[in-house]
């Protein structure tokens, strides 16, 4: 069975909207490897709308870098309600989201995908969706910004720390699995 894993940066006070305007640096050539790395597990990508609005505009354009390069040749897949067509080797959702997700993860494959944490993250979490929630978390203040789990009642959050992956920058990787499932 394939996994969803959302992977998303959060600042130390737990801001996880636009962190490319508060990630700078540190998401550097270590990192970039180690994000490059986790790939060959990964044969789809996930995105919402915002998010695919904002790496379709950008990514594309990046050429010569492995991880970029991996990343622009991904299939990917846009949940969006307004987006009827996609480039950028992606396809739009048609359907209910978590009915679409359900169904691959069942099928065969390799793993599925997503970056950042939004109101896409918070629906795929309340319907048990979520195999793997990768934080790293950036050692900045941000002071403003939607935070992670910002609307969700605390018992819908219950997560199991199954590893730790620290940078030289002083960000670090805390990968959590919901309670209730096995480290995998």
């Amino acid at each position: 069975m394939r996994k969803l894993i959302v992977s998303s940066f959060v600042s130390l006070d737990g801001v996880v909207d636009k962190p490319w305007e508060w990630v700078g640096s540190f998401f550097d050539q270590e990192h970039k490897q180690d994000s490059l790395t986790k790939l060959k597990d990964v044969d789809l990508f996930l995105l919402s709308r915002p998010t695919y609005e904002h790496f379709a505009s950008l990514w594309p354009n990046i050429k010569g870098e492995a991880y970029f390069d991996h990343m622009n040749a991904l299939p990917k897949l846009v949940a969006s309600k307004t987006i009827k067509e996609a480039g950028w080797n992606a396809t739009v959702i048609n359907g209910e989201v978590t009915e679409e997700i359900a169904r691959l993860k069942q099928g065969p494959g390799k793993h599925i995908l997503k970056y950042g944490f939004g109101d896409l993250d918070r629906t795929l979490m309340l319907h048990h969706l979520i195999d793997e929630l990768q934080l790293c978390i950036i050692p900045v203040a941000v002071g403003k910004g939607r935070r992670i789990f910002e609307g969700m009642d605390p018992d819908q959050v219950k997560l199991i720390l199954t590893d730790i992956r620290n940078f030289e920058n002083g960000a670090a990787i805390l990968t959590y699995v919901p309670s209730g499932s096995k480290k995998q």
